[in-house]
């Protein structure tokens, strides 16, 4: 007899297992948990969800410096409203210093931009924490297909931890109602079409309506390496 579980149907069945998960871990690691946003649809569901348990739980945020407007008036609005216990997390250089010395990187070495505004310090950010929460979904590209609700992640130092990604099965409609039921504003930016949103400089409107990833980087890369496993004995830039 197969022991594969028939997929969940309900959004309630789908909240209720997400909650379910995130209570059973905060149990553990009630000291030692951040949720990390973008302030995207999905990562603010996931704060919701997470913050019905734990209110105070740190919320990271990558101030890289080149967000939209709109998004760090949308992060300012929700950190208020809601009470966020909000940490902006800040590169080593700030845009000025990081573009004096080796030029605008997310036009020529977009890879590096994100390793030294994104990658390093949240890697550097994540240290103290034993637990992981993020908004992923697998729907969300092709490289998160087989993203799993729980899994281990190792940092660059060696440190490890748990990363949960509570709505890795949910679609985008499950987002999107949630929103709704719960009468939570989302970012300005989807009514301008955008579909995923992160620095300025690097994202568009979607160039396929079949991939919402599509409008990032010029379309010639789809993740930023936050969410890429580190190779043994690496070392991130930015920290």
């Amino acid at each position: 007899m197969s022991t594969v579980s028939a997929p969940l149907s309900t959004l309630d069945e789908k909240i209720a297992e997400a909650a379910a998960l995130i209570r059973s871990k905060l149990q553990a690691h009630s000291g030692d948990a951040c949720v990390t946003s973008s302030f995207q649809a999905e990562d603010v569901v996931v704060l919701h969800l997470v913050r019905q348990i734990a209110p105070e739980i740190p919320v990271l945020f990558l101030d890289t410096g080149y967000h939209f407007r709109e998004t760090y008036e949308y992060r300012d609005r929700i950190a208020a409203e809601w009470r966020l216990n909000l940490k902006n997390i800040l590169p080593v250089k700030t845009v000025a210093e990081q573009e004096a010395e080796f030029g605008i990187l997310n036009r020529t070495a977009p890879d590096r931009c994100c390793a030294l505004r994104k990658v390093g310090p949240l890697f550097a950010a994540l240290e103290p924490y034993a637990l992981w929460f993020t908004g992923l979904r697998r729907q969300q590209a092709k490289t998160r297909a087989n993203l799993q609700a729980a899994e281990s992640f190792t940092l660059p130092t060696g440190k490890d931890l748990l990363k949960l990604s509570p709505l890795a099965d949910w679609h985008t409609r499950d987002v999107w109602q949630y929103a709704e039921r719960h009468a939570i504003p989302l970012l300005s930016l989807y009514d301008r079409g955008y579909s995923s949103i992160g620095c300025e400089p690097c994202t568009s409107l979607p160039l396929s309506s079949d991939d919402p990833r599509s409008g990032r980087w010029g379309g010639n890369k789809v993740e930023c390496g936050i969410h890429i496993q580190p190779a043994a004995g690496s070392h991130a830039e930015g920290h």
